[in-house]
């Protein structure tokens, strides 16, 4: 009598272990900072034919950006739409396949709802703006 198939190896997930890049690691690992990857080398879990820990990744300088929170104004606001705040993004770094090179969103202070608009041009931002206007008093 044969094994089981249920007691053999699954033949799909064996691979042979090859050394790569440390930028391919970063890549395939989700990004992870260098220091992260460093001790992944050091503790032998991936193996590098590089050693070197610095990555000019655009991802990860688009993906790591913070900025300083507007913190408390002193508003204190009582009702939905006494108080709006609006942040313009843009122009994108990439070609945008769909035209839209910006975006802007308006924020209500007293419920925190987000409104997302894309532009193709900055200057669009009146005119959207007087359409969330109408759209939000009615």
């Amino acid at each position: 009598m044969s094994k089981s198939s249920a007691t053999l190896l699954p033949q799909a997930f064996l691979t042979a272990r090859r050394s790569t890049y440390t930028d391919v690691w970063h890549q395939r690992l989700g990004h992870p900072s260098s220091w992260i990857l460093s001790l992944l080398v050091l503790n032998k879990k991936v193996s590098c034919t590089s050693k070197q820990f610095h990555f000019d990744c655009q991802d990860c300088l688009l993906e790591k950006l913070s900025r300083l929170s507007l913190g408390p104004m002193g508003y204190k606001t009582s009702a939905p739409l006494e108080l709006i705040y609006s942040d313009v993004w843009g122009p994108s770094p990439m070609l945008p396949s769909d035209g839209f090179w910006y975006f802007v969103i308006f924020v209500d202070a007293y419920t925190k709802y987000i409104w997302f608009f894309l532009l193709v041009a900055k200057y669009d931002v009146f005119t959207i703006f007087h359409q969330f206007q109408t759209q939000v008093e009615h």
